[in-house]
């Protein structure tokens, strides 16, 4: 209907521009003057239908919407990013699965790693959903010691594989805290823990087996993170101050420039 009321609107502006030029001498031949005023009106017909196509599609996906409103609060206060689509990708994701699986999602926390980046700059953030806000960020984390063949700097690799020692990238629901106990450098500490339940399937859906948890962990500070095994783990004080906050509902996007991650998770 929408287009079919520009046509018609088309075929008027046509029909107005040629009564006038029958006016000025020699416009019944179809000179210059006609043909400008013909592209004049033409292009903004084009734009139009494009403009009202794209705000159709907005209105009509939620999804769509909530994903953009989120990106317009947040990516100036995110930054740097490994890619241009890591928050687009975890937003998505977030609002999918929170909208198909609400009895899961009772919390509108979100805890987002970007594992483009080196473990030397701080690449993890907590997002209020609700509201679209910052509460903790950017902070140093940590990512599987299998994933990098050297102490400090980007992880390459990523895996779902129990023994691995590897991240395991994509989307996880919060489950419940609980006493860790964790080992570096022949020493034995302990932190809150948070288990986290994988759900993008052939990423992450083994973590919960795999005891891939999110903790505090001494070898990471302000500055920079050490390895861990698979464990997106931040500071000890931070995490007792955010998992509680995340437990029991909220989620937790670990992301990295994988092109079959951002083409299934944000497409």
């Amino acid at each position: 209907m929408i287009r079919d009321y520009l046509k018609n609107g088309l075929i008027v502006a046509l029909a107005f521009v040629c009564v006038g030029a029958r006016v000025v001498p020699g416009a019944d031949k179809p000179g210059p003057v006609f043909k400008a005023a013909t592209s004049i009106v033409v292009a903004p017909v084009d734009s139009a239908v494009a403009t009202l196509a794209a705000k159709t599609t907005a209105a009509t996906n939620p999804l769509v919407s909530k994903t953009a409103a989120a990106l317009q609060a947040l990516t100036s206060a995110v930054r740097p990013l490994s890619h241009p689509k890591a928050l687009e990708t975890a937003f998505r994701s977030y609002f999918a699965y929170s909208t198909a699986h609400p009895d899961q999602v009772k919390k509108p926390i979100l805890y987002f790693v970007d594992y483009g980046l080196p473990s030397t700059e701080p690449r993890g953030y907590v997002f209020d959903m609700s509201t679209f806000s910052v509460l903790e960020g950017p902070f140093t984390v940590a990512h599987g010691r299998g994933s990098s063949t050297t102490q400090y700097g980007v992880p390459t690799r990523f895996s779902n594989s129990s023994g691995s020692a590897m991240t395991s990238l994509g989307l996880y629901v919060a489950q419940g805290l609980y006493q860790f106990v964790g080992h570096t450098a022949g020493q034995t500490y302990s932190s809150v823990g948070l288990r986290l339940q994988g759900v993008t399937p052939g990423y992450n859906d083994h973590a919960l087996a795999r005891g891939v948890v999110a903790h505090g962990a001494p070898y990471v500070s302000a500055t920079k993170a050490g390895r861990s095994e698979g464990c997106p783990a931040m500071e000890q004080q931070r995490a007792q101050r955010v998992l509680p906050e995340l437990a029991n509902g909220g989620m937790v996007f670990l992301f990295a420039p994988d092109n079959n991650l951002i083409a299934e998770e944000g497409a």
